[in-house]
């Protein structure tokens, strides 16, 4: 177990899953298939968790530029967060999903960007938590509505612009977080330019996590991002602004809390060319 307040274990949660203080939510999702996270949620899942989809909850609406999946309306997400009962700044948020964190560590940034600190994600996920026999349902919990006002960090966020006029900067660090085949442009299976913005560098945001989805060691962590540790800043970019977020997590394990997150990345940059 990390010595970490953003990252839980099965054991803790299991230990802690009726504790009203706690909110557990399913963030599963697959890109090709939009719905089928919240089948999987409906079939089976942890014990009073709720479900929030990318694309309706954790995105907004999309438009010409801005990316495939541009931030959330903060008052639409606060909303959502208090029907299902986050108080703000103090009930733990435990996030969960089964791609290696790809869209629990969205959710993540997201309650950190609208300034709610105690939120979590669930170390291995959705396997680790089924590979210890812990209990699973079918049902659907009501909620305690809650109060959630949020306080956005809007520094935290870049534009298109921004990044064109400070990619170059001495000692800025541009993060492409996408696998490496697509950040050369020998492959892009989603969006209609292959590439990258030029000048970024390459940390594929699989690296955060092993094989099995438990995140690697604080010290693997730190070592992952030690050439960038004098980085006056660092922006980070994916295809849409999601994965990237697995890279942000990363980087705070790492105590580097200087990241940014390009929200519109690779989908909103190449939507100009």
């Amino acid at each position: 177990m990390m010595d970490t307040p953003f990252i839980v274990s099965a054991q803790y949660l299991n230990k802690h899953i009726d504790d009203p203080q706690i909110v557990i939510i399913d963030c599963r999702f697959a890109l090709a298939e939009p719905e089928l996270g919240y089948q999987q949620y409906q079939i089976s899942h942890i014990p009073g968790a709720k479900y929030l989809d990318l694309n309706k909850d954790l995105s907004g609406l999309l438009q010409r530029h801005g990316g495939r999946h541009p931030l959330p309306n903060p008052e639409k997400l606060a909303a959502k967060l208090a029907a299902i009962g986050v108080n703000f700044q103090k009930t733990l948020v435990v996030a969960y999903d089964d791609s290696r964190l790809a869209f629990a560590a969205r959710l993540w940034w997201l309650l950190r960007y609208l300034g709610h600190e105690p939120v979590a994600v669930l170390d291995g996920g959705w396997a680790a938590w089924q590979a210890a026999g812990y209990r699973v349902t079918n049902d659907h919990s009501e909620s305690k509505p809650a109060v959630f006002v949020p306080q956005i960090q809007k520094s935290w966020v870049v534009d298109i612009e921004t990044v064109k006029t400070s990619k170059d900067l001495p000692g800025l660090a541009l993060v492409d977080s996408r696998q490496h085949d697509r950040y050369l442009g020998l492959r892009e299976p989603i969006d209609p330019v292959a590439g990258h913005i030029p000048g970024a560098i390459n940390y594929p945001w699989q690296e955060v996590t092993n094989d099995q989805g438990y995140l690697k060691s604080l010290e693997e962590q730190k070592q992952r991002w030690a050439d960038l540790t004098d980085s006056p800043e660092i922006i980070v970019y994916c295809g849409s602004g999601v994965t990237a977020c697995v890279n942000l997590l990363s980087l705070e394990l790492a105590g580097i809390t200087i990241g940014k997150l390009y929200a519109g990345s690779w989908s909103d940059w190449c939507s100009y060319l």
